[in-house]
């Protein structure tokens, strides 16, 4: 019979640097990622994702980025139906997001896709595998 031990990691030494502890700005905005790469990977070429706001009747805004603000904002930019700049800003606690699927906005060329790049070493998921 195995030792159970012996599966589990090395303790950390006192002298060993600890991993950064993220803030929940940080941990929204990868979770946030994720849903919407995999929200993205099922459109089709006739759609583009768009965040609708939650609570108001501001419509939705195309996502171009999204970015966060230590300890505890979130905030979404792009463009909204009416074509104008907009951006909204919300602490992690209220963040409410709904993906949508949008026709996109120049029929002849191809669909936009956000297409973010995650920081370095990081895998998503509870399990590690990237999933959400």
């Amino acid at each position: 019979m195995e030792d159970s031990n012996e599966r589990l990691p090395a303790k950390a030494s006192k002298d060993a640097p600890s991993p950064k502890t993220k803030s929940e700005a940080e941990w929204a905005y990868e979770r946030v990622i994720q849903y919407l790469r995999n929200f993205e990977a099922q459109l089709d070429n006739a759609h583009e994702v768009a965040l609708g706001f939650t609570g108001s009747n501001a419509g939705v805004l195309q996502i171009e980025g999204l970015g966060f603000y230590e300890p505890d904002i979130v905030t979404f930019y792009g463009i909204d139906e009416e074509g104008l700049k907009t951006q909204l800003i919300q602490h992690v606690s209220q963040l409410n997001v709904i993906l949508r699927a949008v026709p996109k906005r120049r029929s002849a060329e191809p669909p936009r896709r956000i297409g973010f790049h995650m920081p370095t070493g990081w895998v998503g998921g509870e399990s590690g595998d990237g999933s959400v």
